[in-house]
């Protein structure tokens, strides 16, 4: 299936993203940006900015949409991991950084714990910069997501990917009603926290299961959602079933955000889970927690 107009960008040139790009390596971390061959690299390299991944390269699932590599092997988390991406915050001058990580199913806490180390050490090095994780679902471990929000992210991120009819098929390993239920103990429990989840469109669903999912999400009092197409890494991947129109994503934007209330919609074919995830600081000042939970 050939790729509309609409989803043709520019390869990133070396020159615009060799700053992050040499600091990464030199850091010796990884991004989601890399390893996930997210289509706005070049966007976000040349304006300084990344979405972090740690506890990688590999993962413990192998959902068949994901162009990371599937390790199902035991391995250590590396120590001095936070330091170092609290280093790269610092140097790049970070006004909000996003963390994320690889599912690691074979860790107790499926490493809640090095989320926090590097909250601490980002708020060490810059503390002004505004935090957002992205987290997996711990496997329905509560205590794990208790010690992460302990660490006061400013921003909990969790993709709900999918519809559910569509769950056996693109996201074997998860579960529609556990990712549910993380939104809503992270509302409920720490209600200053602003809460974003996102999904793909292109892998079968119809825009009426869409527009269910969204419901979904806003009854749990989610603040910010994220809407992008789909696009198949591999052959080996989910194929796409179809392409989303950019009048259909503004559909979706404008039912969100005015029929069902939610602070922001992030809807358009490269949409990604942290695509100007930096506007969150607009909406902080725009919508405080504070007035909101009053």
């Amino acid at each position: 299936m050939l790729k509309p107009d609409w989803l043709r960008v520019k390869a990133p040139q070396r020159e615009r993203i060799g700053e992050v790009a040499d600091l990464l390596v030199d850091l010796r971390l990884n991004t989601v940006c890399q390893e996930a061959s997210c289509p706005n690299i070049g966007e976000c390299f040349a304006g300084g900015t990344a979405t972090f991944l740690i506890m990688g390269p590999g993962c413990t699932r192998a959902c068949p949409y994901c162009d990371i590599d599937f390790d199902k092997s035991v391995r250590a988390l590396d120590p001095t991991e936070p330091e170092r991406l609290g280093e790269a915050v610092a140097r790049l001058g970070l006004n909000h950084v996003v963390i994320t990580s690889v599912n690691r199913d074979d860790l107790a806490d499926g490493g809640a714990s090095q989320f926090v180390a590097c909250m601490e050490q980002v708020r060490k090095r810059s503390p002004d910069t505004t935090i957002e994780l992205l987290i997996p679902d711990f496997c329905g471990n509560w205590e794990a997501l208790a010690s992460v929000m302990a660490g006061a992210p400013d921003v909990l991120n969790h993709n709900i990917e999918t519809v559910p009819r569509l769950y056996r098929k693109a996201r074997p390993q998860g579960v529609y009603s556990r990712s549910l239920e993380l939104l809503r103990r992270v509302r409920e429990g720490w209600p200053r926290t602003y809460t974003k989840s996102g999904l793909m469109v292109g892998l079968g669903e119809t825009d009426a299961e869409v527009l269910e999912v969204m419901a979904d999400l806003r009854r749990h009092a989610v603040d910010i959602v994220t809407i992008g197409q789909y696009l198949s890494p591999s052959p080996k991947h989910l194929p796409v079933d179809r392409f989303v129109t950019p009048e259909q994503f503004e559909t979706f934007r404008r039912h969100g955000e005015r029929q069902l209330g939610f602070l922001q919609v992030v809807s358009s074919p490269l949409t990604r889970s942290s695509y100007h995830a930096g506007e969150v600081r607009r909406l902080m000042r725009e919508h405080p927690k504070s007035l909101m939970i009053e």
